[in-house]
């Protein structure tokens, strides 16, 4: 006669005893990869279980990937710490928990005044079977027309608004962060550059979009 599966249940939160960290639901975590050479796995903790003493604790996860998992691989404008939130769900031991982290969204990532080893970002969806990505089009700026990336220096144009990498605009970063105003040529009066020094402002806005 078969053995019946021991009942399980679900644990509002449980503390890591490795790391002294207590996780919950909603949570998201760095875990040991299978292969030792790989960068901890990002996860989201979707469910927490142990048995009926409280032992042989599980989280029911769901991953995120990092560009170079993904079908389509590192592109130009992902950022060092961007994520994808996959639909890949799975179940580990909550042993592999080696800490946690944060998975901020887009904008809050781009406005932390310094970025941590845990903190990371996530402006898509990700369907690991098609490659899929939701949304599938994100704004572009600049010359040549990609995605923000966070980890790049851009400029803005007091003209047009659009946003320009100062590599695209024959600008070298030093000259690029010591800008007060700057108008790209196609809205400077005559063609050329106006340049005035001092401080300017290092963010985007929408515009033109990339399709996936």
């Amino acid at each position: 006669m078969a053995k019946s599966k021991a009942p399980r249940r679900t644990l509002d939160s449980y503390t890591v005893k490795h790391i002294n960290k207590t996780i919950k639901a909603g949570d998201c975590v760095l875990m040991r990869p299978s292969d030792q050479s790989k960068p901890q796995y990002v996860a989201r903790i979707e469910r927490i279980e142990a048995d009926a003493r409280g032992g042989n604790v599980k989280v029911h996860v769901r991953w995120y990937y990092r560009p170079e998992e993904s079908i389509g691989g590192r592109r130009q404008f992902h950022g060092s710490k961007e994520v994808f939130l996959s639909d890949h769900y799975d179940v580990q031991s909550a042993d592999t928990i080696e800490g946690k982290c944060t998975v901020h969204s887009f904008k809050s990532y781009t406005k932390l005044d310094a970025v941590g080893n845990d903190d990371f970002f996530c402006r898509f969806e990700y369907n690991s079977s098609t490659g899929a990505f939701n949304p599938d089009r994100v704004a572009v700026y600049c010359k040549c027309e990609m995605p923000y990336n966070p980890d790049d220096l851009m400029v803005q144009c007091d003209g047009c608004s659009d946003w320009f990498h100062p590599a695209c605009i024959e600008m070298i970063a030093e000259e690029a962060k010591g800008l007060d105003h700057f108008f790209c040529e196609s809205c400077s009066s005559e063609g050329q550059k106006k340049l005035q020094n001092s401080h300017a402002t290092f963010r985007h806005s929408e515009t033109k979009e990339y399709s996936h």
